[in-house]
């Protein structure tokens, strides 16, 4: 892959599947980047990619790249081929998710991307958290979260280019490869969120609960 690579950035879908399982399995396998530590299939993926439909506040993102004059074809260089895609190999997915399961939460969601190790310094990234945010925009959502496992200086420049900032750290949140790890987490403000807010309990008012 190299800076004539043409990149592509569409909705994922079902053809991607087994793709978006290889690339997620790499950094599985090999960083701390996520706290999963068994690699999946794809058939135990399809939850995941079901949970992003097209239309919803929590889209799926996928970065297709073509080499210019060719379409790259499996087993070469350069990463996993998406078959149902004749643009070329899997570069790189962004998502959104809810970002709890409670109601009141439903104004939130937690955004995250994924980079194929070969497509580094391709701006893959910045295009898909470009893409990914003018569909979020769209919604009735009012804030964007994001947990980056530290360090990730590259992750962390990212979030910060698109307007996010360091809100607090989880730390020695997970362990993988025999230590613990911190969770720094980021937060960005998007433009929706408009649905009517109701005035605040008085004082007194709000009947104890079990938490957040």
């Amino acid at each position: 892959m190299n800076r004539h690579t043409e990149i592509q950035v569409r909705a994922g879908g079902e053809a991607d599947l087994p793709a978006l399982t290889e690339l997620y399995n790499h950094y599985v396998r090999e960083t701390p980047i996520t706290f999963d530590t068994a690699p999946f299939v794809p058939e135990e993926r399809r939850p995941w990619l079901l949970s992003h439909p097209e239309d919803g506040p929590h889209p799926l993102l996928v970065a297709i790249g073509r080499e210019p004059g060719g379409v790259c074809g499996p087993g070469g260089p350069g990463g996993p081929r998406s078959p149902g895609s004749p643009e070329g190999r899997l570069l790189g997915y962004a998502t959104g998710s809810p970002f709890r399961p409670k109601p009141a939460y439903a104004t939130s969601v937690e955004v995250t991307v994924y980079c194929a190790p070969e497509a580094m310094g391709l701006g893959v990234g910045t295009r898909l958290y470009t893409a990914l945010f003018r569909v979020l925009e769209r919604h009735d959502l009012r804030r964007a979260y994001a947990g980056i496992v530290v360090p990730n200086a590259a992750s962390v420049a990212l979030h910060e280019r698109f307007g996010f900032r360091r809100i607090g750290v989880f730390h020695e949140a997970g362990r993988k490869f025999g230590r613990y790890w911190d969770v720094a987490w980021y937060e960005k403000r998007l433009g929706a969120g408009t649905a009517p807010v109701g005035p605040p309990p008085a004082p007194g008012e709000a009947p104890p609960g079990e938490g957040q």
